[in-house]
């Protein structure tokens, strides 16, 4: 007994799909690997945010100029060595300091940071001295 068109049409049908996915794994899997960068990159974002906070007061409460690198180094989540920290403007109590906070986002996740270069993200606070 021979078996009816519509499932000899079938079998060659599910050939068809393993190429299909075969030809759209590998842009998936980009995608993916672009979507995790893009967090890390969100990540790191919020990360120098909270540092540049924590800076910004210790700056406000200590005279010491190395006292908001510190402060932005203890923040936690950030490579130190990839951290720059300036800070300006402080007068004395009742003035104003200003910190600024640069951090090189590796963007080192597979196939993507072969074609995006490292990126630098940039947070400023400024509080009143104490």
């Amino acid at each position: 007994m021979t078996p009816p068109a519509a499932i000899r049409r079938g079998r060659g049908e599910s050939g068809q799909a393993t190429v299909e996915l075969a030809l759209a794994l590998p842009l998936l899997a980009v995608l993916l690997l672009a979507l995790v960068q893009v967090g890390l990159v969100v990540r790191a974002h919020v990360l120098v945010g909270h540092a540049v906070r924590e800076a910004a007061r210790a700056a406000a409460v200590d005279a010491d100029p190395g006292a908001a690198a510190d402060a932005a180094a203890a923040a936690g989540g950030l490579d130190p060595d990839r951290v720059e920290v300036s800070t300006g403007g402080r007068a004395g109590p009742g003035s104003r300091v200003t910190v600024v906070v640069r951090y090189q986002v590796p963007t080192d996740v597979a196939l993507i940071g072969r074609f995006v270069a490292d990126l630098e993200l940039t947070a400023e606070a400024t509080m009143r001295v104490e």
